[in-house]
C-alpha cells in the first residue's frame, strides 16, 4: 500500500442503505435540537477521568504510602490513562469533543499525556483503520509485526498455536511500545510514503514536535520524580510500568473486541485494488458491538462498545450512540444486513478467545 488511494470501494448500493441511515440519523439531531458533539455529560467525564489520573500521581509523591498502595495507586492512573483516552482524546481528535475546533484541538493534544502523537494517530486511526477496517495490508490495527496472527491472510507460523493464551500479556504492552517505538517508526513510515491530512505540518516540524513530546513526557512521568523524590528509581519505573501495562491491557482488549471477533471479516483487496462492497456495508461486516445495555461499560468505554455507530459517525460525540445505535439497528434490519453485537462483555471476550484459537490452529481454513 503506497497512499490511501490504492483502494476502492464499490459504489453501488441501489437500496441507498447509508444515505438512508444518514438522513435519519440528521433528523434525529434536528427533531431533539441538540448538538451532535458533546455536552455537559462528556465535560463532567473529562474531569472525572483527568482526576483518576492524576490524583494518585499527585498522592503517590507527596505520601508516603506503602509500596504496595503505591502499585495499586499506578494501576488506578493506568485506568485514569485509558478513560482518558477512550473518552477525552478520542473524541477531541475525531472533531466530535465540541463544535468548536480549538477545543477539539486542546482534547485531542491530550494524547501527548498518555504519549502519543497527534498526526500519528489521526493518520493510523482517522484514516487507515476508519476506512480501509480489517483489510489486510491496510488496517494497521490487524498488524501485530506477525507476534499475534488476526487475519487468514496473514503469514502462520507455529507459535500462533498459542496465542489464545499468551495474548493477554501482549496486550498490556500496547502503550509502552507505543510510547518507544510506534510513533518514530510510523512518523517515518508515514512521511515517507506521504499520507497526511488537511492542516497538518510539515514533515520537518512532525519530527520536531514528536522529539520535543516525547522528551518532556518522559521528563514529567520518569526522570524528574527519579532526581527529585526521595523514592528508589526502581519503584517510579515499576510504577511507570503497571501505569501503561494496565492502559495497554483495557484499550487492547476494547480495541479488539470491535473487530477481531467470530462475528467479523477479515478481507484482501483484490489485486486491482477494488472492494466488492460499499464502504458502508464493509464497515457491518468488520464491526461488532458489547455490552451496550451496560451502563458502566458504556460510561467508561467512550462508546468504543457502539463501534458500528463509532465508524459511521465519528464525527458524533458517543455520548449520543445509544440513542442513535436505536436507528442503526433498526436500518440495518429493513435492508437486511448485518448488525452484529454481543449482549455481554463475557461474551465478547470469548468469542475474541475463540477467533484467536482458529486463527492459530491452522495454516489455512
Amino acid at each position: 500500500m503506497n497512499s490511501k488511494q490504492s483502494l476502492r470501494f464499490s459504489r453501488e448500493d441501489p437500496k441507498k442503505f447509508f444515505k438512508t441511515l444518514n438522513n435519519r440519523v440528521n433528523d434525529y439531531f434536528k427533531k431533539k435540537k441538540i448538538q451532535k458533539t458533546g455536552n455537559w455529560k462528556l465535560h463532567l467525564k473529562t474531569l472525572i477521568m483527568f482526576s483518576i489520573l492524576f490524583t494518585p500521581y499527585i498522592l503517590f509523591h507527596l505520601i508516603d504510602f506503602s509500596l504496595w498502595i503505591k502499585f495499586f495507586m499506578c494501576v488506578l492512573m493506568g485506568v485514569g490513562m485509558a478513560g482518558v483516552g477512550m473518552n477525552v482524546m478520542h473524541d477531541g481528535n475525531h472533531g466530535s469533543y465540541s463544535k468548536y475546533k480549538w477545543v477539539n484541538k486542546i482534547m485531542g493534544g491530550s494524547i501527548y499525556i498518555l504519549a502519543g502523537n497527534v498526526f500519528n494517530w489521526k493518520v493510523q486511526h482517522n484514516i487507515l483503520h476508519h476506512t480501509y477496517t480489517n483489510i489486510h495490508g491496510h488496517d494497521e490495527d490487524i498488524d501485530t509485526g506477525g507476534i499475534l496472527r488476526f487475519s487468514q491472510y496473514s503469514k502462520w507460523f507455529p507459535f500462533h498455536r498459542f496465542q489464545q493464551f499468551y495474548f493477554i500479556f501482549l496486550y498490556g504492552l500496547l502503550t509502552l511500545k507505543w510510547a518507544v517505538y510506534d510513533d518514530f517508526h510510523q512518523l517515518k513510515n508515514y512521511t515517507s510514503r506521504k499520507i497526511t491530512y488537511t492542516d497538518s505540518k510539515s514533515p520537518n516540524l512532525q519530527w520536531i514536535g514528536l522529539i520535543i513530546s516525547k522528551i518532556f513526557y518522559f521528563l514529567f512521568w520518569l526522570i524528574l520524580p527519579i532526581i527529585f523524590l526521595k523514592i528508589k528509581w526502581w519503584s517510579i519505573v515499576l510504577g511507570f510500568i503497571l501505569m501503561h501495562y494496565t492502559a495497554g491491557l483495557i484499550l487492547s482488549l476494547v480495541f479488539q473486541l470491535a473487530h477481531v471477533m467470530e462475528d467479523t471479516k477479515m478481507f484482501k483487496a483484490h489485486e486491482t485494488g477494488t472492494m466488492k462492497n460499499t464502504w458502508a456495508i464493509h464497515q457491518l461486516m468488520t464491526t461488532v458491538n458489547f455490552s451496550t445495555n451496560n451502563s458502566l461499560i458504556n460510561w467508561f468505554t467512550g462508546g468504543l462498545n457502539h463501534q458500528i455507530e463509532h465508524h459511521f459517525f465519528p464525527h458524533i460525540s458517543h455520548i449520543h450512540y445509544s440513542e442513535i445505535s436505536i436507528i442503526v439497528k433498526k436500518t440495518a434490519a429493513e435492508f437486511n444486513l448485518p448488525y452484529n453485537e454481543h449482549k455481554t462483555t463475557r461474551s465478547a471476550l470469548f468469542s475474541h478467545f475463540k477467533f484467536l484459537k482458529k486463527m492459530g490452529a491452522k495454516k489455512s481454513f
